[in-house]
């Protein structure tokens, strides 16, 4: 799983020009779900999400408090181009995202899970699968990227195969 999580004063998604989500200051999380990724992975990146300190704390110490020490809000957005690379003809290959609907069955969970480890009206989604307008105001900018270990590839496949080195 891999998440880029920016912190933003305020973010947005519009689909179909209807504004279905919007948080003020927080995260704003792009969300890729590879094909190996299980409950493990959930676990891993929700507990990392929603413990990032990417903010100072009141004493004006850098990078000391999280989303839920500040009361902020999250806004996931799913991104199976995470998991996209270019072939040699520069063209993109989405082969390691992992397929629609049981992407959006962990999608789905991994939203449940936020919410039930912080407070459900803090976490907002954007439309899975749609064609979204994502608008956003850095604040910073601050960028990582939170990604779980990969999962090894099936047992009998070329190691180089695996890693798309073929």
């Amino acid at each position: 799983m891999r998440i880029v999580v920016q912190r933003v004063k305020s973010a947005s998604v519009t689909v179909e020009e209807k504004k279905v989500s919007t948080i003020g200051n927080g995260i704003m999380a792009l969300v890729g779900i590879h094909e190996n990724d299980a409950q493990a992975d959930l676990d891993y990146c929700c507990k990392r999400l929603l413990g990032c300190k990417l903010w100072e704390n009141d004493n004006g110490a850098l990078w000391r408090q999280g989303v839920k020490q500040k009361g902020y809000q999250v806004l996931c957005v799913s991104q199976f181009t995470l998991y996209g690379t270019l072939t040699k003809k520069n063209q993109p290959d989405y082969k390691r995202a992992m397929k629609a609907v049981p992407a959006q069955e962990l999608y789905n969970t991994f939203l449940n899970m936020l919410r039930e480890n912080y407070q459900a009206d803090k976490i907002a989604d954007g439309v899975f699968g749609a064609m979204m307008d994502v608008e956003l105001i850095n604040d910073g900018p601050v960028t990582i990227v939170i990604e779980s270990e990969p999962a090894a590839p099936p047992e009998g496949t070329n190691t180089a195969q695996a890693a798309g080195e073929e």
